[in-house]
């Protein structure tokens, strides 16, 4: 099985010297709404996603916490990177929906933690798959809790 562009891509920048944050920034451009949250990816494998994203103005809500959408946009970044790594090339994802709770205020930066139980099997039928992620403070507190459901097709051949 071939890997995506940007597993490749992971594989290629992440284990040299300032490679992971290359590897963010190019995410970034590719998708430049992600940027919004200044994230980090830290760990990539299939069925296993872990970005990080500091607590800065451009994150705050009127309380000065870390805003509820821009812990969602963190969420999906974890949801699409996991994807990109876990979706063989012969397939293709999009997102479908998204369920969260809010279960404290973020008070810290954040870490996004997008991991599968087991990884699915890949056949001819297009199914949902739900992306369990996790989002806790810096003092490993859970604060956003949710699933993103993405629908799985072969491509056409």
């Amino acid at each position: 099985m071939s890997e995506t562009p940007t597993f490749a891509m992971w594989h290629k920048l992440a284990g040299k010297p300032g490679g992971k944050q290359l590897f963010s920034a190019a995410m970034c451009l590719r998708v430049p709404y992600f940027r919004t949250v200044l994230p980090s990816v830290r760990e990539l494998r299939p069925g296993h996603c872990e970005v990080t994203a500091p607590k800065w103005w451009g994150v705050y809500n009127h309380i000065r916490t870390f805003h509820a959408i821009a812990a969602c946009n963190l969420a999906e970044i974890a949801m699409g990177m996991l994807a990109e790594a876990t979706v063989p090339t012969t397939h293709r994802w999009l997102p479908k929906g998204m369920t969260v709770r809010y279960v404290a205020k973020a008070e810290t930066g954040l870490r996004a933690v997008a991991a599968l139980p087991e990884l699915p099997e890949f056949g001819e039928d297009g199914f949902d798959l739900d992306v369990p992620v996790t989002i806790s403070d810096t003092n490993g507190r859970p604060v956003v809790t949710g699933t993103i459901t993405i629908w799985v097709t072969p491509k056409k051949r």
